[in-house]
């Protein structure tokens, strides 16, 4: 698997492509029906596929102030398009100068420069100027294209709005059916006060970085070490009320294990949303009411499947 960038040149054992087009933030399963088709596509022909995705993501340069909203990072997404089974990943660097272009000089950027020989997108994405190119526009302009009709369920069509709003209610569950897999942060283990290791229950610190903010609560979590190895536990998501000053921070502790893991770079999956956060008069109910959360995740982990 190649991480490629729109800016540099293709080699050329990539070039004549199949792409995948679109931001496929989250890769659930509207994405992966794209990301297979563009696979099947270039495979039938004999040629390598490439999955494009855009960061920043166009809403950064539209809508700057928009709230945290990423559902992977660029990282998550090499890994999971490599499972997929793509050739390449390629970044385009979205800037006013990208969206300035008109549809023509889109294609071009896509023919000549990247060598792609067609593109398979999603039946709603548009690109150019002013989102002027359709699909239609991609045969007009001389490039094979094909849409991929929305996957839905019952509830309609299966989007990262749906799973972003299922993530801020605290429903992991959908957010886990959506995605295909559980929603996951992956962040490096910072150094804290590590109170937590003085009432019995050590966390690792993880910033939220640009990820969305799912509902702030407890979850029974899941992390995977890079290692390879799989832990099961109980996290603090949000701002610690009972602390000052209070810091957003996902504070993950892992049953039985009592290893560091400062500085490595970890993913812990939101399994199950427990409750929300509260602020505790002591350490004393504090204390009692994380050995509730803890059973209550153990159990509740005990009976759910690993999903990668």
């Amino acid at each position: 698997m190649e991480r490629l960038s729109s800016s540099a040149p293709i080699p050329a054992h990539l070039r004549g492509s199949v792409m995948a087009l679109g931001n496929f933030d989250g890769f659930h399963a509207g994405h992966q029906a794209v990301v297979g088709r563009a696979i099947a596509c270039a495979r039938a022909e004999g040629r390598p596929v490439i999955v494009a995705t855009f960061d920043p993501h166009p809403m950064r340069l539209f809508q700057p102030d928009t709230p945290n909203f990423r559902l992977t990072t660029l990282d998550q997404r090499e890994a999971l398009f490599a499972r997929a089974g793509a050739d390449a990943m390629l970044v385009f660097d979205f800037t006013a100068a990208l969206a300035a272009l008109d549809p023509a000089a889109y294609v071009r950027l896509l023919t000549d420069q990247l060598g792609v020989s067609a593109v398979v997108t999603g039946e709603d994405f548009t690109f150019g100027r002013a989102r002027s190119g359709t699909i239609a526009s991609f045969a007009q302009l001389g490039l094979s294209a094909e849409a991929v009709a929305p996957v839905t369920d019952a509830e309609g069509v299966i989007s990262s709005s749906r799973i972003r709003t299922a993530l801020q209610e605290g429903d992991c569950a959908t957010a886990t059916r959506l995605l295909t897999r559980p929603f996951a942060v992956r962040g490096i283990v910072q150094h804290g006060d590590k109170l937590g290791r003085t009432i019995g229950f050590p966390t690792a610190n993880i910033d939220m970085g640009p990820y969305l903010r799912p509902a702030y609560g407890i979850y029974a979590v899941r992390g995977l070490l890079p290692d390879g190895r799989v832990l099961d536990g109980a996290a603090n998501l949000g701002i610690r009320p009972s602390f000052d000053p209070p810091k957003e921070l996902l504070e993950p502790h892992f049953f039985d294990f009592a290893e560091s893991l400062y500085e490595l770079a970890i993913e812990v999956q939101l399994i199950h949303y427990l409750r929300p956060e509260a602020k505790y008069d002591g350490l004393d109910p504090l204390i009692a009411q994380i050995a509730v959360d803890c059973a209550d995740a153990r159990q509740i982990l005990a009976g759910t499947p690993r999903l990668a």
